[in-house]
């Protein structure tokens, strides 16, 4: 099988990239200095693993390196990027590209935890396309191979997703063995951002394991699985490696950790108000998997103190059901509006958004930086994908 990732084996390593300006207006070149480090990156790990199995690098590493360059919105290495100019780091040099190339280690680290979350969630579709797992299941029944092509699917899977986060800190250590006072002070960061992320996924695992429906339970989450991982920490590592002060790495935190909850949010309403083709998932997907928002649990709570038990019922049945129609999900989610639950989080939405803001006014920031972080604000508000 060759999938679309393999030109990578066909290159080899590149050249590194060079780190582009820091103005808004260059945030495309940005994006693809990142998708440049993680091809060089990839295009020299391909070497070693052709020459372990030609099976495993067309089946497994192909279809891993096609999805960590073609896919994806470089959030976390951007907010490190970020991270590092607000604290003073250079814009360009030998010193920048560096610090944009432990950036990058990020998004195998992103890929590490779609994978897991897509075969722990049953989530058939990523980015538009089947999720791994289901890829790899086809291979299996295309194949005719002896055995559960989905138990096959799923453990290929979680392989791949195992050799992203040994490569991301291979990345990370690599992208700063000539920095290596900067590589220790970004190890607290670094190391916090992985234990923050598997607790996340484990108390969102657990709450709809139970049934949870408390407000603060889906808060919680957010902050150590989405809040933590998409913003703070990548702020914190960047602002670490330019030897940022604690005024200024408090302040980043703080701003991360709003908007990165924000960002949360904003995607539990895309669940149920995106459209498919921008989300590059199905409407409904999470309220299918059973993932306890919270939209949801507020909703439920309204529902509950207005006496409302068909509304309860309908809530209540939805929630995990995979046979959900269009036509269902629809239903809930007029029905989250008739609840004022939409309207509730559309106001904490705002709120985040005024308080990440704020913990930007009094810092020692960068200007730049400080402009571009608000901006990022904004567009995690009023984003459609």
């Amino acid at each position: 099988m060759t999938t679309p990732g393999s030109e990578v084996r066909t290159q080899g390593a590149l050249e590194p990239p060079a780190v582009p300006c820091s103005s808004a207006s260059r945030e495309d070149p940005l994006r693809a200095a990142v998708t440049q480090h993680l091809k060089e990156f990839l295009g020299r790990r391909s070497l070693a693993i052709v020459r372990l199995d030609t099976d495993f690098a067309d089946e497994v590493f192909d279809r891993l390196a096609w999805f960590v360059l073609e896919g994806g919105k470089r959030i976390r290495p951007v907010f490190a990027w970020w991270g590092w100019r607000a604290a003073g780091g250079a814009d360009d040099g030998p010193e920048a590209t560096a610090a944009l190339r432990a950036a990058s280690a990020l998004e195998l680290v992103q890929a590490f935890a779609l994978f897991q979350d897509d075969v722990m969630d049953r989530s058939a579709v990523r980015r538009g396309r089947p999720a791994a797992h289901v890829e790899f299941a086809n291979d299996h029944r295309s194949e005719g191979w002896f055995g559960d092509p989905d138990r096959y699917g799923e453990s290929a899977a979680l392989l791949a997703a195992d050799l992203a986060l040994v490569w991301a800190e291979d990345m990370f250590t690599e992208a700063l063995r000539h920095m290596p006072d900067a590589r220790e002070r970004a190890r607290g960061p670094w190391r916090a951002m992985h234990t923050e992320m598997v607790v996340g996924q484990f108390l969102d695992l657990r709450s709809q394991a139970r049934s949870d429906e408390a407000e603060s339970t889906p808060l919680r989450v957010n902050r150590l699985k989405t809040a933590a991982y998409s913003a703070e920490r990548p702020l914190h590592l960047g602002a670490a490696l330019a030897d940022a002060d604690e005024e200024v790495i408090l302040a980043l935190r703080r701003y991360g950790e709003a908007i990165g909850s924000a960002y949360q949010l904003r995607d539990d309403l895309l669940d149920l108000y995106g459209e498919p083709a921008q989300t590059g998932k199905a409407v409904g997907a999470d309220l299918r998997e059973g993932k306890r928002t919270l939209l949801l649990a507020v909703g439920l709570r309204r529902a509950r103190e207005r006496g409302d038990r068909k509304a309860v019922e309908v809530l209540d049945s939805a929630i995990g059901d995979p046979g959900l129609t269009d036509a269902d999900v629809r239903t809930v989610a007029d029905l989250l509006v008739a609840l004022g639950a939409r309207e509730a989080v559309e106001q904490r939405l705002g709120a985040l958004l005024d308080e990440g803001t704020r913990s930007l006014a009094d810092a020692p920031i960068a200007p730049v930086a400080c402009e571009e972080l608000r901006r990022r604000a904004h567009g995690a508000i009023t984003r459609v994908t």
